[in-house]
């Protein structure tokens, strides 16, 4: 049956059956929108945009329908279930994504390493428009204020321009307590360090150790943590329009050549 109801994927990279996506999916619902539900079967928590070796094979399927809302799950990462769902195949193709609410932050420029930031680029790379969501806690006890964040976000975002996308990171607080919304820049790379440590079993290992410099003033990570909902808008992959590049490499092949 047509309908003219905004059809919206929701994905994650935690599980189908995570408590993120599960308070996600009926507050889109609630709305009047198409939801379309899905979502890695295991956790595929910091695996970016991977799709290798996923690509060309079978894929199993698992279904959970609760109050109303289904719940598929696939044998993939959150990229290949943005990319199956645009191609149709889990029927009508949707107009825009959401991804989450992710179990923990996704701050800084490290967040190319997420699942749940990369399915988001993955929709932008597909001509959509999509929204990341995300928690500061590793245990969230307000999933419902992320959720509301999160449709508020999705209302405004499908009459942006197609290929928009924003990260959003809110705190761990009933929505009356949030400080606020603000734009926030993503925080530098935090650099690590190697030490040495002994393994149970007696044998020497290395370790990475992040340094932890104090948070950048107006970056996701300050203001995340005075309690503000942080609005990142993010592209993926695009190039740079200038030859330099190009014609340095051109010249040192010549002069390689004479």
């Amino acid at each position: 049956m047509a309908t003219d109801r905004p059809r919206v994927l929701i994905t994650n990279d935690d599980g189908y059956r995570a408590p993120g996506i599960r308070a996600l999916a009926p507050a889109v619902a609630e709305l009047g929108y198409d939801v379309l539900v899905v979502a890695p079967i295991n956790d595929e928590s910091g695996v970016g945009s991977a799709r290798a070796g996923m690509v060309g094979r079978p894929i199993r399927t698992e279904t959970d329908v609760v109050d109303g809302v289904t719940y598929l799950g696939i044998d993939g990462t959150p990229a290949l279930a943005v990319t199956l769902a645009v191609v149709g195949a889990f029927g009508a193709a949707p107009d825009v994504v959401l991804s989450g609410i992710n179990r923990g932050h996704n701050i800084g420029v490290p967040i190319f390493h997420s699942g749940t930031v990369a399915a988001a680029l993955t929709a932008a790379g597909q001509g959509l428009s999509a929204v990341a969501m995300s928690m500061a806690s590793e245990d969230p006890a307000y999933w419902p204020t992320a959720a509301a964040v999160a449709v508020e976000a999705l209302g405004w975002v499908l009459g942006e321009p197609a290929g928009t996308v924003l990260t959003i990171n809110v705190p761990d607080l009933p929505l009356a307590q949030l400080a606020g919304v603000r734009h926030a820049s993503l925080a530098p790379i935090k650099r690590s360090r190697v030490v040495g440590t002994t393994a149970p079993t007696g044998e020497p290992m290395i370790m990475l150790e992040p340094v932890r410099p104090d948070p950048v003033a107006g970056s996701d990570e300050a203001l995340l943590a005075a309690g503000f909902v942080t609005v990142t808008p993010i592209v993926g992959i695009r190039e740079v329009k200038d030859d330099t590049a190009a014609t340095a490499l051109a010249k040192r092949l010549t002069n390689r050549a004479d």
